[in-house]
């Protein structure tokens, strides 16, 4: 019975932290300047292309898949990071066309055994002229709430199957080891940077 209650005040008091670490912020209300925005804007189209010559270096097939799209939603470092409670966050741009057309965050949260850190790519293809409108039109976006969300899956080959791509939005989630197949980004919420 006491095991039980030190693990539920730990946890709360971990949460809790949490919170209170993520509302605190050491910048002030003043927005970024014009110069400050543009240099972070050239850096993520710089580590978007760069994960997007990753992926097409490293994935077979995925260069026809993201040509068959209507757009493509690149986040190049998403940090994950947690001890029980956990979150990552990650900024990235939307291209349309082969032109940066906005910039996003990316961010969610988890709960349960974990503890340490890591980073992986996070790249959303929009298949469907209709999700990509609903993307671009929303005010937050739900990965598994607003649309419907595939991971990319390879064949015995090696490579991918494009023929069985047929969700309206399909990921890839690129580690330093290569493409993840078996994990969940359902809850994983994405908003518009304003810069």
């Amino acid at each position: 019975m006491q095991r039980r209650n030190f693990i539920l005040k730990t946890t709360a008091a971990l949460a809790f932290g949490s919170l209170a670490i993520t509302g605190c912020t050491t910048t002030g209300n003043k927005p970024d300047s014009a110069a400050t925005n543009a240099s972070k804007r050239q850096s993520i189209d710089a580590s978007v292309d760069g994960t997007i010559s990753r992926l097409y270096s490293t994935v077979a097939g995925s260069r026809e898949l993201v040509s068959k799209s209507r757009g493509i939603l690149v986040f190049p470092s998403v940090i994950q990071a947690g001890f029980i409670v956990g979150g990552q966050y990650g900024e990235g741009s939307l291209r349309v066309g082969g032109g940066t057309v906005g910039y996003y965050s990316t961010v969610s949260g988890s709960f349960g055994l974990q503890a340490g850190a890591q980073s992986k790519a996070i790249i959303f293809l929009f298949m469907t002229q209709d999700a990509l409108d609903k993307f671009r039109n929303s005010d937050g976006w739900s990965a598994g709430g607003d649309a419907s969300v595939a991971l990319v899956k390879m064949g015995a080959n090696g490579a991918i199957d494009t023929t069985t791509a047929t969700a309206p939005v399909e990921v890839f989630i690129l580690t330093n080891a290569g493409l993840m197949g078996d994990v969940s980004i359902a809850g994983t919420k994405v908003s518009r940077l304003k810069i």
